[in-house]
Formats: C-alpha cells, structure tokens, sequence
C-alpha cells in the first residue's frame, strides 16, 4: 500500500503528464513510467507500466476532446491507425510482461533516443494542412500502426512520441493535426494495454484515479498551449524532441544503475 504522501505525488504526476500529453499528443507514457517508479515509489516496474497505461489512456481522451473542439483532429486517419494498432499493442503487451522490468526501461529510453533523432530531423517542415488518409497512404499508414501498436503494448506505453512521428511520416500532415489525431490511438492502445496488464493484476487501481484526476486538468492547459506554439514553426517538434531525450537519459542513467 502506498502513503498519503505518495498518492499526492501521484496527482501532481498526472497534473504533468496530462499538460504535456495534450501538448504534445505523445511524452504521456514517456514521463508516466518514470514518473510512477521514481518519484511515486511504485516499487514493481510492471505495475508502473499497467497504472500508467490505464491513465494515459483516460488522460488522452480528455486531450482528444479539446483537440476535437479546436479542430485539430483528421479522424480518418486516427481511426485507421488506430485500428491497425490495437491488435499489435496486446500482442505487444502480453511479450511485455514476461520481460525483465528493468531492462524492459532500458530499451524504453533507447527507443525513446531514435524517435527524438528522428523527429528532430524533420522539425522544419511546416506539413500539408489537406492531408488525408486515402488509397494511396493507406497501405503506408496501417504499417505505421500496426507496429506503434506492438512497441505500444510492449513498453507499456499510450504510443504518442511514435504516433504522432508516424503519423507525419504517413501523411505529411502538420505536426498540431498530429498530435490532435495521435490521441485517438493513445486512448487506444493505452486502454488496450492496460486491460491485459490489468489481466495479471498489474495495476494500482487507487493510484490510477488519483493520478487520472491530476491529469484531467493538465489536460486542459497543455491543449491550449498546443494551439498558440503550433503557430510558431518548429517550436512544437522542438519541445517534443528535447522532453523524450531528457528523460531517456534519466531512464538510462536510473535502469542501468539498477543492474550492478
């Protein structure tokens, strides 16, 4: 059982975590995990990974609906990458839980390092704001879903700092209607993890709530932000990068310490 104190740092974490969800569309799970393991004590990581799924996930739809309201969302195509994901994130999460925790963190953060490099690279384009999901992106963004799913469910984690960088890739829309739609599939294979974690009795049902209620209000800051830096090129992919490269090197520093 956790303490008073423990379960207050679990709301201010999801304070955090739902801001820069709805800010960024991804980097929910990414601070989640840590978030849960170091600063809120959870001593068993898979338990860290199936509560923070369960969070994020209610945490997406709350940004989703004030990315829903803002405009900011191409349902066709978050619908679609969704799907193909779903199945990936439970496959992905079944081979998740018989991993090691801690070197399951591990790859987390060196994943996290690529997809930084990666949407760094790409930072100035500005996107095409007519892009849509159609016969000839189709086959290209099933692909990308299908296997955010899988890295989705095996880190236990909603999938935003790869959807939102596949869902670029796929389409070449604006990186604000990315994030807008990564929220979908977030929710998705957020959920998704969370019922098999939940399966094996992986999840911290109290914390979860608390942490959900932090995260709720966050959720409206961060969608608010997200709409005046979008209009600043760059400035969003920027953020995104240097968040995912800050704490996979905390991961790295904090996981590979564990080993010796």
């Amino acid at each position: 059982m956790l303490d008073i104190l423990q379960y207050v740092l679990g709301a201010g974490s999801g304070l955090l975590v739902g801001f820069v969800l709805a800010l960024v569309g991804g980097g929910g799970s990414i601070l989640a995990v840590p978030l849960m393991v170091y600063v809120v004590g959870v001593a068993n990581p898979h338990v860290a990974i199936g509560t923070s799924a369960l969070a994020v996930a209610i945490n997406a739809a709350t940004g989703l609906a004030n990315h829903a309201r803002a405009g900011t969302v191409k349902w066709r195509c978050a619908l679609i990458f969704a799907g193909a994901g779903v199945l990936g994130a439970f496959a992905g999460s079944t081979a998740g839980k018989a991993f090691d925790g801690q070197r399951l963190l591990f790859l987390f953060a060196l994943v996290m390092v690529v997809v930084g490099v990666v949407m760094l690279r790409g930072r100035a384009g500005e996107g095409d704001p007519g892009a849509e999901c159609n016969r000839k992106n189709a086959f290209k963004v099933v692909g990308y879903g299908a296997l955010t799913g899988v890295f989705s469910g095996f880190f236990g984690i909603g999938g935003g700092f790869l959807i939102v960088p596949g869902l670029l890739g796929a389409t070449g829309m604006p990186i604000i209607n990315a994030i807008g739609s990564s929220l979908v599939a977030v929710f998705a294979f957020g959920l998704t993890t969370a019922l098999n974690y939940a399966r094996s009795g992986l999840i911290d049902w109290p914390l979860a709530l608390v942490f959900i209620a932090g995260g709720v209000l966050g959720g409206f800051g961060g969608a608010i932000a997200a709409k005046r830096l979008s209009e600043k090129r760059g400035r969003l992919t920027t953020i995104f990068a240097g968040l995912i490269f800050v704490v996979a090197a905390y991961i790295l520093w904090k996981s590979s310490a564990s080993w010796h």
